[in-house]
C-alpha cells in the first residue's frame, strides 16, 4: 500500500495516496468524505469498497461512473437537496430509504458522501448514531466536528426529531443484532434472502 498523503503537508510521490477530504471511517466498513475526485481514486481502492452512498441531486460524473464499474462498486443515489440554514429541512423518506442501504452489510464496505461531507452525510451519520443509541450530546458533537463553523440547526433538529421507532418498523423484515453495547461487530441477518433492495437510483 502506497503512503496517505496529508493534503496541507504538501508530500509528493508517486505512491502517495490522497483521501477525500473530511474522509473518516465511521465503524468497521462504513467510511464517510466529501466528493471523490479522481487523485483520490487510488487511495478509495484500498478500500475495497462494495457501495457508495451518494446524497446529492446532481448526476454522477462519467469518470467516476467509470472507476465504480472498473471496479464493481454499486451506486445509490438519494435526491437530497443542498440546503441552507433557512431552507426547508431534509425529508425524512430520503434519509430512511438511505439507512436501510447503509445498515445491510451487504452492501459493505460503503462509502457515505455528498458534496463537502458535511450536512447531508452529517445527517444521515447522525440518524445512524440515534439507531445505535448513542446519546444526543455525541451524536451533536460528531456533526459538528465535521461541519466545523458551518453547522446547522436545521440539520441538528432533523436529527434529533428522526424517529428511529418508525424506521425500526419499517425494517420489520430485517433482524440486527449488536453483539453487546458498543461493539463494532454486528451481524444482519435475513428472514428472507431473496428480499429486493428498496427502488433506488442505483449503479
Amino acid at each position: 500500500m502506497g503512503k496517505i498523503m496529508d493534503v496541507e503537508s504538501g508530500d509528493e510521490g508517486e505512491d502517495v495516496l490522497v483521501p477525500p477530504s473530511n474522509f473518516s471511517m465511521v465503524e468497521e466498513s462504513i467510511f464517510r468524505s466529501s466528493f471523490p475526485h479522481p487523485s483520490n481514486f487510488p487511495f478509495l481502492q484500498t478500500l475495497n469498497l462494495r457501495s457508495i452512498i451518494y446524497l446529492c441531486n446532481e448526476p454522477y460524473p462519467q469518470e467516476n461512473l467509470k472507476f465504480l464499474q472498473l471496479h464493481n462498486i454499486r451506486l445509490f443515489q438519494f435526491g437530497i437537496e443542498g440546503k441552507k440554514e433557512n431552507s426547508s429541512p431534509i425529508r425524512k423518506d430520503s434519509i430512511t430509504e438511505a439507512l436501510k442501504v447503509l445498515i445491510d452489510v451487504r452492501n459493505h464496505p460503503v462509502l457515505i458522501h455528498c458534496k463537502q461531507g458535511k450536512h447531508r452525510t452529517g445527517c444521515l451519520v447522525g440518524c445512524l448514531r440515534k439507531l445505535q443509541n448513542w446519546c444526543l450530546s455525541s451524536v451533536f458533537e460528531e456533526y459538528q466536528r465535521f461541519a466545523g463553523v458551518k453547522s446547522r440547526i436545521t440539520d441538528l433538529t432533523f436529527i434529533e426529531a428522526f424517529d428511529i421507532l418508525s424506521l425500526r418498523q419499517c425494517l420489520y423484515s430485517i433482524i440486527y443484532q449488536y453483539q453487546g453495547y458498543g461493539s463494532k461487530k454486528r451481524r444482519l441477518l435475513y428472514k428472507d434472502e431473496s428480499l429486493q433492495k428498496p427502488g433506488l437510483t442505483s449503479f
